[in-house]
């Protein structure tokens, strides 16, 4: 009744209170028709009334599910018209109310099916699609009545259960597309809404897609199509077909850019925007792609849908290259390249299609046809290709949305990678648990490298069997487009995330097909991996770039094909890069695929091996040889193991920039996380990841590894034979070995030498750095040492051990590979019996088979280059690692061992046994390494190297003579004879370890059997004998090591000997080899001309060296037991002594260093010998005597004496080296100290005197070759002199003195004696210098100075009460030795090199102030007036070189450094004040010891320098130059003898330092004064001697300054000036002088008259003079002239502010500086007074003063 009153108001409320009942469900089922036709009638109401009916109707149908049929229609209808609103509120309002209900009509479906109890009454006889009849449920009959109105008004037909005449086609697809996204489960249970699907949705699809494109209408279909092929392809069978045909060909046609018109035709090329949505809905169904091959391609008649797909895919991706660009990186860097040629990607894409078998061809084709439009900003990438909304879901859209014109083909790159991403992700896990993860049997072992998968072994009717075969159908049959899609896309112009996205498909097509077994994709696939890896443009480029000028000679081989592009004229165009060539970061990127995917591949790769093994050489050469080029002088020698670091570009910094400029291509990689694929890409961690491949073949299983290393063997056979100069690899071995070569398993591949590899590397002819294989074949075999032992020999053993063999053995193979395949086949050899079990027959067949391989190695008949002798010499290296670490444990072979042995050995040649066999060394014959082979020995270095190696063996063998049996034994020790009569090494390795030394331990341990004793004593004598013999050989290693034989024995055994056979091993073997030795050196010497150096001389040297230290090692073990006791023992001990002296004039100072050591170890051992005091003191006399006349030579320097001895020629003194010269004070130390110890007292002074004299001369000496560094710490020789010196007794007379001295001229050294170190080409025997440009070293005594300036002070003070050194003049020499370093100052040398040690001026100033201070005492009760002056004249010349020292230095200072510099100094002056100005005056000092003091302060306390200051100096005669004179100071008369001075307008230079001149000033106004009230009778004479030169002082500002004011005129006085003037007048208005003072300073005799002067006279002008002079203040007077004229200057005086102070007004300190003594205070305030006072009134106040003494006013 409200809705039927028409009242807007009243039909609302009602419609609201009808919802709420509803909703309370308090409305009956039979009111519902009178309430949808009460909402009908009320229908054409306002908004609102509209709105309210859709409420209610949704509140109505959901909440009384009972309606059906046609009540619900009705309702529905009531939508439909609202629908239709033209109110866009109403209309969306009731859309969406449209699609809830449509929603609830068929989930009543699911409901109805759920409860499965249907009333039969209410049931509803429909008739379907195909003319067949159904009953179906209300809800059921509802919704299809429904779902079939939809679509019959999608297709404008009239619908059969809805009342409408006309539905928008698009709003019906949209309901439509909601039903069956929602309820897709629902339609495939029920066939009637399949039909429907069927029947009347399909060909409505069907025609939309193919009627004139509209794009809202398309792309509804399109989406509504896209549900269907994912949910209902298997029901929809044709259908599906085809709606994939129809996609198919609307992909693969290229359309217009622009939209149809209406009127075209409607086979029209389709519009970008269709195509874009076909290939929307095609991405990313992988399972929608199997069921598409199964139904239709895996059928014999089934049309090809999927190879269609696949085809247009790849033809949608390649038909516009010039949109997608070239990405430059894909060639490289540092590579000719040239934009905008069309063989860019022809030569490219040629590549890619020939491993595919030709199938990318048309691809190619198409490329290389448009390659030429390409231009520079082209590309694809996410962010500038893709749309922000994709089109399909742009439903909003009545017109087709900007799409930019790359999308498309980002869409089929998205396609294409979903597709294979579909295969991995299916393949992979069933292939994890097929394989790897599958239940294993007891004992079966984990595999870690699965073969593929066998499908046919598989059950055939399993689901996933079924799914993996269909997989490798899909691969089969696509894998040629798919390739040649991707190979193109690669090399397109691709950001970041596309480019891991394809090369991700990339890797999961190779693993996908590797996993299947499909051998033909896998490889063609890893091969273009490798081809974009390293491209073949790379290697050829780097090649020619390690060939230039810079290089002398190639690097590396490169394999056969890297010219093949070239030849064909598809290089690219353009100037090479100046870059070195190299991979980019998407070269490595690929490349990391390529050995991630063999890796996870490497069960199954076979055969296959070969190419993958090929790449992996290519990458390492690239990788490793790129970083080699280098200059000639740098360049580094590449091992197998060694990969320097190499400079592959990255993306930011070195690689070209991507052709593309989008976002992704700006993008760094700091903003955002890197996929996997683009991390870790640096060439360290490539490398490592090629290892990580080679380190897996231990997870192979034994067949695939013998696929594996056959492979690897092969490659290396290639590349040898590519390389060698006699071409076939076997043509230049024996039979057996041509079988090797011949067999399948190492058998080259059979191209020609030109076939195309995967990057194809020529080899050049000479290979520099060794084979890859071969290099990898040896870790591989290390990692697999178990197959090589307990496997069958044909798995591992025969291949590896087979070919290595083969390359070692063949003699046209290059060098480095024969070396190289050695080293790799010794270093298995080694490990192999270390490993083997010491139980079973298999120990003795792996040894058997180890040594035999071993013998083909080392026996080469035939050949004598360097190379075999090399392969030899590592042979036999490996059998005597073998012997070491396996040697106990051999069963067979010993006869094999000692055949390998002896090959090496020539025929016997005479051995030297004595001195005379020994040839003279010709000048003119020229030998290797200056080592001239003794006659009868072979020069065959590489012969004689080979005999060492063997040597080395043999001695192991007789380390173990007893293991051996008699046999054996015998064939040891003939052995042994054999290579004692061979050349080098080998006879003194015999001599003095395996056959004397070894002999010798076993005779002497046998010798403990009584019966076997007298048998095996004379051989022990018999061996001294050869011994003896031996060490006087031609060969220096023969004579070292018998003499070392030698002195083992006796220091060994000597202790058992006899003194009768110590007798006579002292006279017929000790002095006869030192004899023998000294003999050969001299003759030697004499037979090499003069200026050059011999080495045979240097060998003998050696030799003499080891004989010199086994006496002395034998002489301090024996000498008390048994040497002493001996009746020769004084002449024995004089020979010895006699050749020590002899090695130290005559001998090389290497030789006489040892001597004296020698004799330095014999001394000691004096000082242990109890009971023969005679003996020893007459030996320590000896040696004092000996080292006396040492000393003498080295005093006198006399370096080119002759001396003469016995019959011989004159022999010249070497020059002395510093290890000799420190051997020597060593010698002389231990002599003084044992000579103590025995006779406890001191040496004499005499001697001590002879001992400091020679100490000098070794310290002074300047003609070392090998001086060490003295400026941080002492030379070794400086330091054992100072050793010695602080090991001397002082407590004897004189001695104290000795040393101060000795110990001041050393401090001295540093200042006077340094020098440059003399040129070693002009020493003899001295080493050429490091490098010519060297910078010249220098002795500088520095340290040595260090440690003896307060050495001195010390010693000083311990005895400076003791007053010789006093009366000796030690002090004098002490004062004068801190005086050099003092006076020099800044002059100084650097007192360190490393360190910040205290400068050496500083040291000397602390040091001296420190000895002053105590000697002031002493020196008053030392009665020689003469030693005083002397020593106090010396201080006062210290004193002035440090206070008159050049300082200009210290004005490049910062003004902290200068302000602590004149600090420092200022203890001078405190020095003088204090230490010496009170003793001075004593009357033993002369009068010129204290007038040269105030002169030093006088010339101290300048401040300007004395050129430009007025010189008046008193009793100065005037000057002449009356035309400069002042007019006004022509009328000053001055006191005394007045005269003029001249006046000047220049400033002067001033000096620096100003504050250490004004406290110089201080201190001559303090001695002048009367202040010190201590010492007064002395003060008074030093203040009377002082006065002279403080007036000049005076004089010299007040006069200068007169002089020039009347020239200056307006012209200001500098600063420095105007202080001046103030200082002197405040400083002489403060002044006290002592009483008579000036009287006696004036008089003839100051010192006479300065305590007392004689009366004054009784005329009244002499009485006032007089009386003048004797007063204190009598330098006012002096000044009176000055004064005066001061006073009436016209100009204005000179300011300056200070602290007034004294009744007089006078200022106190310098400038006005209050000295804080009397400072007065201003009445009533407390506070200092800061008066102004200038020149003018402290003139005044002098002259007041002046008054006031002449009692004027009084």
């Amino acid at each position: 009744m409200g809705c039927a009153t028409k009242n807007a108001k009243v039909v609302a409320i009602s419609l609201g209170s009808l919802q709420r009942l509803i909703a309370l469900k308090a409305v009956p089922q039979s009111a519902v028709p009178v309430i949808i036709n009460t909402m009908n009638d009320c229908m054409n109401q306002g908004v609102d009334i509209q709105l309210r009916i859709l409420q209610t109707l949704l509140s109505l149908i959901t909440n009384l599910p009972a309606v059906h049929g046609q009540l619900l229609g009705d309702a529905l209808l009531l939508c439909f018209r609202l629908q239709e609103s033209r109110i866009a509120v109403v209309s969306s309002t009731a859309a969406a109310t449209l699609r809830q209900l449509v929603m609830f009509v068929v989930d009543k479906v699911v409901d109805e099916d759920r409860r499965d109890e249907v009333d039969v009454s209410a049931m509803v006889e429909t008739t379907l699609p195909n003319g067949e009849n159904k009953a179906l449920g209300p809800s059921a009959y509802d919704a299809y009545a429904v779902f079939e109105d939809l679509c019959l008004l999608a297709n404008a037909e009239r619908p059969r259960f809805l009342k409408l005449d006309v539905l928008r086609k698009t709003f019906a697809l949209e309901l439509i597309e909601s039903v069956l996204t929602n309820y897709h489960d629902l339609f495939r249970k029920h066939t009637e809404l399949l039909l429907l699907l069927q029947h009347h949705l399909s060909p409505l699809l069907l025609k939309g897609l193919s009627d004139r494109p509209n794009f809202p209408l398309t792309l509804r279909s399109t989406r509504v199509v896209f549900l269907l092929l994912k949910q209902f392809s298997l029901e929809l069978k044709t259908e599906s077909e085809v709606f994939l045909t129809l996609l198919i060909k609307i992909v693969g046609t290229e359309g217009s850019d622009n939209d149809v018109t209406d009127n075209a035709h409607p086979h029209a090329p389709r519009p970008l925007w269709m195509r874009v949505l076909a290939m929307e809905i095609m991405r990313g169904d992988s399972e929608l792609m199997r069921n598409v091959w199964d139904r239709y391609d895996a059928e014999e008649s089934g049309s090809k849908v999927f190879t269609s797909l696949i085809a247009a895919l790849k033809r949608l991706v390649t038909e516009k290259p010039a949109l997608l660009g070239v990405c430059a990186q894909m060639f490289g860097v540092g590579v000719p390249t040239s934009t905008g040629s069309s063989s860019d990607l022809s030569s490219y894409g040629l590549d890619v299609g020939g491993v595919a078998g030709m199938v990318a061809t048309a691809a190619s084709a198409t490329v290389s046809g448009v390659a030429s439009m390409i231009g520079p900003e082209v590309g694809l990438s996410l962010q500038g290709s893709s749309m922000k909304l994709q089109c399909i879901d742009q439903l909003d859209k009545a017109d087709s949305p900007i799409i930019p014109e790359s999308y498309l083909y980002l869409l089929g790159v998205q396609c294409l990678v979903a597709l294979c991403e579909g295969f991995a992700s299916f393949t992979g896990p069933l292939y994890n648990s097929l394989m790897i993860q599958r239940p294993r049997s007891a004992g079966e072992p984990v595999v870690r490298a699965p073969p593929a998968l066998e499908l046919s072994n598989l059950p055939p009717n399993e689901l996933n069997t079924k799914q993996l075969m269909t997989v490798h159908d899909m691969i089969e049959s696509g894998w040629p487009a798919l390739l040649a899609a991707l190979s193109f896309l690669i090399s397109t112009n691709l950001s970041d995330e596309l480019f891991v996205d394809v090369l991700a498909s990339y890797q999961a097509l190779t693993t996908v097909a590797g996993m299947l077994g499909l051998s033909t994709p896998r490889d063609a696939f890893f091969t273009s991996l490798a081809k974009l890896a390293i491209p073949a443009r790379v290697v050829s480029s780097l090649h020619s770039y390690s060939h230039a000028p810079i290089h002398a000679e190639p690097i590396t081989p490169r394999s056969a094909a890297s010219t093949f592009s070239e030849n064909l004229g598809l290089s690219l165009a353009g100037s090479a890069s100046s870059q070195t060539p190299g991979l980019s970061e998407r070269n490595m990127a690929c490349l990391k695929v390529l050995v991630t995917s063999a890796l996870f591949l490497a069960g199954s790769l076979d055969e296959s091996w070969f190419n993958i093994l090929e790449a992996l050489q290519n990458a390492d050469y690239v990788l490793t040889v790129r970083g080699t080029r280098q200059p000639a002088a740098k360049r580094n020698t590449l091992g197998p193991g060694s990969a320097p670091p190499s400079r592959v570009a990255s993306m930011s910094s070195q690689s070209p920039p991507q052709l593309g400029s989008g976002p992704s291509a700006s993008a760094s990689p700091q903003s955002q996380g890197r996929h996997p694929l683009l991390v870790d890409l640096d060439p360290d961690s490539m490398l490592h990841a090629i290892q990580r491949l080679f380190d897996a073949s231990k997870n192979l299983d034994d067949d695939a590894f013998h696929h594996f290393v056959t492979s690897l063997c092969n490659l290396s056979a290639t590349m040898i034979v590519m390389q060698s100069e006699g071409g076939d690899l076997s043509t230049s071995v024996s039979a057996s070995v041509d079988e090797l070569v011949t067999s399948p398993s190492l058998l080259p591949p059979t191209e020609q030498a030109h076939r195309r590899r995967v990057s194809g590397i020529h080899l050049p002819r000479t290979l520099r750095s060794g084979d890859f294989s071969i290099s990898k074949l040896g870790g591989v075999a290390m990692l697999n040492i178990h197959r090589l032992i307990y496997r069958s020999s044909d798995i591992a053993w025969d291949p590896i051990t087979g070919h290595l063999l083969v390359v070692i053995r063949n003699a046209v193979a290059p060098a480095p590979v024969r070396i190289q395949a050695a080293r790799i086949l010794d270093d298995i050899l080694v490990v192999v019996p270390r490993n083997i079990s010491t139980t079973g027959e298999l120990q003795p067949k792996v040894q058997k088979r180890v040594l035999d391989v071993l013998s083909q190695q080392v026996i080469l008949e035939g050949v004598h280059n360097t190379t075999s002798i090399e392969v030899r010499r590592m042979g036999f290296e490996t059998l005597h690692q073998i012997l070491q670490a396996s040697g106990h444990t051999l069963v067979v072979g010993w006869e094999t061992i000692f055949e390998m042995l002896s090959s090496v050995c020539r025929p016997m040649m005479p051995s030297s046994t004595s001195l005379s066999d020994i040839p003279e060394a010709s000048p003119a014959v020229e030998t290797p390494r200056g080592k001239p082979p003794p006659l009868g020995y072979t020069n065959d270095r590489g012969q004689n190297s080979l005999v060492k190696i063997a040597f080395q063996s043999l001695t192991l063998v007789c380390d173990s003579l007893s293991a051996l049996s008699p046999e054996h034994l015998r064939l040891c020790i003939s052995t042994l004879g054999l290579f004692g009569r061979q050349a080098d090494t080998n006879i003194a390795l015999t001599a003095a370890e395996s056959l004397l030394w070894g002999v010798s331990d076993s005779i002497q341990a046998k010798r403990k059997d009584t019966e076997k004793e007298p048998e095996y004593s004379a051989l022990w004598m018999f061996l001294l004998l050869e011994v003896l013999g031996l060490c006087t050989d031609g060969r220096p290693e023969v004579r070292v090591g018998a003499i070392q034989t030698l002195f083992r024995t006796l220091q060994l055994y000597g202790a058992t000997l006899s003194l009768d056979t110590w007798e006579e091993c002292m006279w017929k073997i000790t002095f006869p080899l030192l004899d023998a030795t000294t003999d050969a050196i001299r003759r030697t010497a004499a037979a090499s001309p003069s200026d050059e150096t011999d080495p045979m001389e240097a060998q003998w040297d050696e030799s003499k060296i080891l004989a010199l230290q086994s006496v002395g090692t034998t002489f301090s073990e024996f000498l008390h037991s048994k040497i002493i006791p001996l009746e020769s023992f004084t002449k024995a001990w004089d020979v010895f002594v006699g050749h020590i002296q002899d090695a130290w004039l005559h001998d090389n100072r290497s030789v006489s260093a040892t001597a004296l050591r020698c004799l330095d170890k014999a001394t000691r051992a004096l000082e242990n010998t109890e009971g023969s005091s005679e003996k020893t003191t007459e030996a320590l006399e000896r040696v004092w005597k000996a080292c006396d006349e040492m000393g003498a030579v080295v005093f006198a320097r006399q370096s080119t004496a002759a001396v003469t001895q016995g019959n011989q020629a004159k022999l010249v003194v070497k020059p002395f080296t510093q290890e000799s010269l420190m051997a020597y004070v060593d010698v002389l130390r231990t002599t003084r100290s044992v000579d103590k110890s025995q006779n406890q007292r001191e040496w004499p002074l005499e001697r001590l005197e002879r001992v400091m004299i020679i100490l000098k001369g070794v310290l002074t000496y300047s003609e070392s070759p090998d001086f060490r560094p003295d400026v941080d710490n002492l030379s070794p020789v400086q330091g054992a002199v100072m050793d010695v010196i602080d090991s001397i007794d002082l407590s004897s007379t004189g001695v104290p003195s000795l040393v101060l001295r000795d110990l001041s001229e050393y401090a001295t050294l540093a200042f006077v004696a340094a020098f440059d170190i003399p040129d070693p080409a002009s020493t003899v025997r001295s080493p050429p210098p490091a490098s010519a440009a060297h910078t010249q070293k220098r002795v500088t005594y520095i340290a040595l100075s260090k440690k003896t300036m307060p050495m001195l002070v010390d010693l000083y003070l311990r005895f400076k009460d003791e007053m010789a050194i006093y009366v000796d003049g030690t002090l004098e020499r002490l004062f004068s030795a801190y005086g050099v370093p003092i006076k020099l100052k800044y002059e100084c040398p650097a007192p360190s090199k490393f360190g910040k040690d205290l400068p050496l001026w500083k040291s000397a100033t602390t040091c001296l102030l420190r000895i002053v201070k105590e000697c002031g005492p002493p020196m008053q009760t030392l009665g020689d007036a003469d030693r005083q002056e002397g020593v106090w004249r010396q201080v006062i010349e210290t004193f002035r070189g440090g206070i008159l020292a050049d300082c200009s230095a210290s004005e490049g200072l910062a003004l902290e450094a200068q302000e602590a510099e004149e600090n420092f100094d200022l203890a001078l002056i405190a020095a003088l004040e204090i230490d010496v100005v009170p003793y001075l005056g004593d009357t033993c000092i002369p009068d010129y010891l204290v007038v040269q003091l105030a002169k030093i302060l006088q010339q101290g306390s300048r401040l300007r320098d004395p050129d430009s200051q007025p010189h008046t100096p008193v009793g100065a005669g005037p000057a002449k130059d009356d035309a400069r004179l002042s007019q006004e100071y022509e009328k000053v008369d001055r006191f005394g003898d007045p005269e003029p001075a001249e006046g000047s307008t220049e400033s002067g230079r001033a000096r620096p330092r100003e504050r250490f001149a004004y406290w110089c000033f201080d201190l001559l106004f303090l001695i002048c004064s009367d202040t010190a009230k201590d010492r007064v009778p002395s003060r008074r004479r030093v203040a009377a001697l002082s006065i002279p030169a403080l007036l000049e002082r005076c004089r010299a500002t007040l006069v200068g300054y007169v002089a020039d004011e009347a020239l200056r005129g307006s012209l200001p006085f500098p600063r420095a000036r105007e202080e001046e003037l103030l200082y002197v007048l405040q400083q002489l208005l403060k002044l006290q002088l002592w009483p008579g003072a000036m009287w006696a300073a004036l008089s003839g005799a100051p010192s006479a008259h300065a305590q007392e002067q004689p009366g004054t006279p009784h005329a009244p002008y002499f009485l006032v003079a007089d009386a003048v002079k004797r007063s204190p203040r009598a330098h006012l007077f002096h000044f009176y002239p000055v004064f005066c004229e001061l006073a009436a200057s016209p100009r204005r005086a000179p300011v300056a502010f200070a602290k007034a102070s004294g009744k007089n007004g006078e200022v106190n300190g310098k400038n006005g500086e209050s000295d804080g003594d009397d400072v007065e205070k201003t009445a009533g305030s407390g506070e200092k007074k800061a008066a102004e006072l200038d020149a003018r009134t402290l003139v005044k106040e002098c002259l007041k003063q002046v008054g006031r003494e002449m009692g004027v006013g009084r």
